[in-house]
């Protein structure tokens, strides 16, 4: 039997898959449909002093013609009364009480968290999420990211959570900083019992080029927004990773940005997320998703001898070294498979002009030739190559020793010979 039962920072849940706070998680009924789909928690759409919102908000980052890879809004926290929001928090707590709900708060002044922190849990939050990460219009309020990107104001306004909570206290960090860890660090000297990272990113996705005003257009004018979806996910993993691999830390840790499907949420696990948290995917797809994500999770824990989720948390966390510590002395070639390969030659244009001129055409096959004594296991070629499995990157046994750079410096210990010398 698979355990896909998940505790973060207290908060226990069916499943590591949750709802971020966004426009899937705005209320009651969607939030009731969400758990009926599968969906194990939810981080409501944050609370505070009500908002008029923009029209339009969204705007979606088009790569060669295909949606989806990116995706911007200019939308701010909710548009609905406290009133109702709290009310429909209490009702959906009641259908579901295994399901936990995590209410997202922004709000200003000490006396505001406090009054806003003790009507959540009177409603029936299962834990609260500080959304220190809005880059856009709250930020210019003085809330959202104004806050997340200052570690004292961070850490004074977590610790005044902390004093009025009697819930688990997760702060949400934006990624609009150079180095996510001294902010983890100061959401952990304000109390908080956990993470959830990362917000989306300040940005303009895209320029109406006829009427000369950035997208998503407000009548003749726009404004930055917050970047998230897919392309997102290499920032998100790298700052979850970061604070995961902290021996400072030491927080639980939900994981967000450009999750869509359960392969992108194994890697947000294995780098040291207990759960992770999706937006933009639900946006595009809708709340079934998440049937694939738990059935691909279940026989990926399977296959890997897994019984729980816990077995697999921060387990590539040893893995990720600086770059110093690499092996200087690995070495790798491309190898092409000569029956997979349909003759393409986007390995040779690749490789001749963005790489290391190590593959060339041969007269009389389609298949290109790899001059293995130029090539530098770059993985370039792999890259381009639109056959799955047609070039492999294949370990050299060269008889070096294993040297880091860091080695080098310090003892002098050999590198191997670098090629591409011509």
């Amino acid at each position: 039997m698979i355990d896909l039962t998940t505790n973060t920072a207290g908060i226990v849940s069916p499943n590591p898959f949750w709802l971020a706070s966004a426009p899937p998680a705005n209320s009651g009924l969607q939030i009731q449909r969400a758990f009926e789909a599968g969906w194990g928690g939810a981080v409501w759409k944050t609370l505070g002093v009500p908002i008029q919102n923009v029209s339009s908000r969204f705007a979606g980052h088009t790569i060669h013609g295909v949606q989806g890879a990116g995706f911007t809004n200019i939308e701010l926290i909710t548009d609905r009364s406290l009133e109702v929001n709290l009310k429909e928090i209490a009702e959906t707590k009641r259908l579901f009480p295994r399901n936990p709900i995590i209410v997202s708060l922004m709000v200003e002044t000490e006396s505001a968290w406090r009054e806003i922190i003790a009507q959540s849990i009177d409603a029936g939050a299962d834990g609260i999420e500080l959304n220190f990460g809005c880059p856009h219009g709250m930020c210019e309020r003085g809330m959202g990211s104004a806050v997340g990107q200052e570690p004292a104001v961070n850490e004074r306004i977590t610790a005044w959570a902390k004093k009025y909570s009697t819930v688990p206290v997760l702060v949400k960090l934006t990624p609009n900083v150079s180095d996510i860890v001294p902010h983890g660090l100061a959401a952990k000297r304000g109390g908080a019992d956990g993470v959830s990272l990362i917000n989306t990113i300040k940005s303009i996705i895209a320029v109406d080029i006829d009427r000369f005003v950035p997208e998503p257009r407000v009548g003749n004018r726009s404004s930055n927004g917050g970047y998230c979806g897919a392309a997102v996910k290499p920032i998100a993993l790298h700052m979850v990773a970061a604070l995961a691999r902290d021996s400072r830390f030491g927080l639980p840790i939900s994981g967000i940005g450009g999750v869509t499907n359960w392969r992108d949420a194994v890697e947000f696990l294995v780098l040291g997320a207990s759960t992770v948290q999706v937006c933009t995917e639900v946006m595009l797809r809708g709340y079934g998703i998440v049937e694939d994500m738990i059935d691909g999770l279940a026989r990926y824990l399977e296959t890997h001898g897994c019984h729980s989720v816990s077995e697999i948390v921060g387990k590539a966390i040893p893995a990720y070294s600086e770059w110093g510590d690499l092996d200087l002395n690995y070495e790798t070639v491309a190898k092409i498979n000569a029956d997979a390969c349909i003759g393409c030659q986007l390995c040779v244009v690749a490789c001749h002009d963005g790489a290391h001129q190590c593959i060339h055409p041969q007269e009389g096959t389609r298949v290109p030739r790899v001059d293995e004594s130029e090539c530098v296991g770059c993985n370039l070629c792999q890259i381009v190559c639109p056959v799955s499995h047609c070039i492999e990157m294949v370990q050299v046994q060269n008889g070096h020793t294993p040297a880091t750079w860091n080695q080098h410096i310090t003892t002098g210990a050999t590198l191997r010979p670098k090629k591409g010398a011509h």
